[in-house]
């Protein structure tokens, strides 16, 4: 997204006399989409601060890839230390139905450390600005809540989801006050098993904090759910607050990182285009060993080619080197598959593999963060939902956007998944009619949203009045 005019609308302040910080929730996916708008914002000459810990300013700032680093030099990171947290390591192989990763709980427990840095920074700030603009995750609004007493000061709530799954969240929690589409609710899949009480629990009260801020952010597009954009801003659920779809903020063009390519990209480039189907389930899903050795075989049925990340589901301390699982596939399928597909057991650069001509389709665990970025590269899902927000992402990826297919109902989401099946749906995706349709579908919707973000687009437009309306 190109800068914008660099001036208000009464043309009586420039904007670096406004600064806006950021402050996301401390885990990848929340990091990640964070750091984007964050690129963005300063693409328009406005200072931006990104506040977190010293642990996940370096995570994000390592695992950033698709755009060019000289964008984020005026972005200010500040970066704190917490207390330590006893976090355990993810149980790859209990039997539990609530996959929730609540290994990574700390995560809600030591952001409330920051309160005081924040305070302290915004307080400073104040002094030096004629406006500060903070925009909180959802789940940090404790964290920014001393931002009222600074008359100069203003929040808006970024929400990390889909505008489906929200506002089926908000439509439910208040006792649904108007009736929708049936067709949108049929076989919607229930909240159940999709967090754990106690995240439940811290969900509910840092929402309770949006109260306070000026207006919402989501990282969507009105080229992808606009119907469910403008359910939101129905005065029922927004209360009358403003709301903008900024999204897709990950690159819509990939450009040079200056960092030497990954192996994966490598690889692909000798593949014929739309033929590799990359396997990645985010950064908080883990496996049993029982059903790792299913998606290998599945995998090697299929006889397509592969990207397939495996590795650790990430600790709270990505860094820490206390406790690493090596993952065992099945006794000789690395040699087996070695024409066919790689195992990428380190960090990958998922949105450069998407964005590649030869990767024809994702097998997902529908983390809202992969699907916005698989559909502004134009590549469909096969779902697998683990927790959270991906059960109903997955039924807006394949039953309203039709541009992909389930692999695993939420419905029989203890059961193990057979190599048959994963074998069957990755087939479907990549060498059937049906599969191909997904495909055509997905890259008229990329095209669609990557028009949007565009000169004169929506999105473009979406963002300039954002801009405008907080420099105003």
């Amino acid at each position: 997204m190109a800068p914008s005019c660099n001036h208000s609308q009464n043309g009586q302040f420039l904007p670096q006399e406004v600064v806006v910080v950021v402050v996301p929730f401390p885990a990848q996916g929340h990091l990640n989409q964070l750091l984007h708008l964050s690129r963005l914002i300063s693409s328009y000459n406005i200072p931006v601060h990104y506040i977190t810990t010293k642990i996940h300013s370096h995570q994000v700032n390592l695992r950033a890839h698709g755009f060019n680093p000289l964008s984020t030099n005026n972005i200010h990171f500040h970066e704190f230390s917490t207390p330590v947290f006893n976090s355990p390591s993810p149980n790859y192989n209990s039997n539990s139905s609530n996959k929730f990763p609540s290994h990574l709980t700390p995560s809600s427990q030591f952001s409330s450390n920051l309160r005081k840095p924040v305070a302290k920074i915004l307080h400073s700030l104040s002094h030096k600005n004629r406006r500060i603009i903070i925009i909180h995750d959802s789940l940090m609004g404790s964290v920014v809540q001393d931002f009222l007493t600074i008359p100069n000061a203003e929040a808006y709530t970024f929400h990390s989801v889909s505008a489906f799954t929200l506002f089926l969240y908000v439509w439910e929690s208040i006792g649904k006050p108007f009736a929708i589409d049936t067709d949108m609710i049929k076989e919607l899949p229930s909240n159940e098993g999709c967090f754990s009480p106690e995240f439940d629990k811290f969900v509910k009260s840092e929402h309770a904090y949006s109260t306070f801020s000026s207006g919402k952010i989501y990282n969507t597009s009105k080229a992808i759910e606009d119907t469910f954009l403008d359910l939101l801003s129905k005065e029922q659920i927004s209360k009358g607050k403003k709301q903008w779809a900024l999204g897709p903020f990950n690159p819509a063009v990939i450009q040079g990182t200056h960092q030497q390519r990954h192996k994966s990209l490598i690889w692909l480039d000798k593949q014929v285009p739309k033929s590799v189907i990359f396997v990645s389930f985010g950064t908080t899903c883990s496996f049993s060993d029982e059903q790792i050795k299913e998606i290998a075989i599945g995998l090697e049925r299929s006889q397509q080619k592969f990207i397939w990340v495996l590795r650790d589901a990430d600790k709270e301390n990505v860094f820490s080197k206390d406790f690493i699982k090596k993952i065992e596939l099945p006794k000789g399928f690395e040699e087996r598959v070695k024409e066919k597909g790689i195992i990428v057991r380190d960090w990958a650069p998922q949105l450069e593999i998407l964005a590649h001509s030869s990767t024809g389709g994702f097998l997902s665990h529908c983390g809202w963060n992969s699907c916005v970025e698989s559909i502004s590269m134009g590549v469909p899902i096969v779902a697998w939902p683990m927790h959270s927000d991906q059960p109903r992402n997955t039924v807006l990826i394949t039953k309203i956007l039709k541009l992909g297919i389930v692999v695993k109902d939420w419905a029989r989401r203890d059961d193990l998944v057979v190599s048959s099946t994963i074998e069957k749906a990755v087939t479907i995706l990549m060498a059937s009619e049906e599969g191909e349709e997904m495909r055509k579908r997905a890259q008229e919707l990329s095209f669609g949203v990557n028009k949007a973000v565009g000169e004169g687009g929506v999105t473009r437009k979406e963002f300039d009045s954002f801009i405008a309306h907080i420099i105003r």
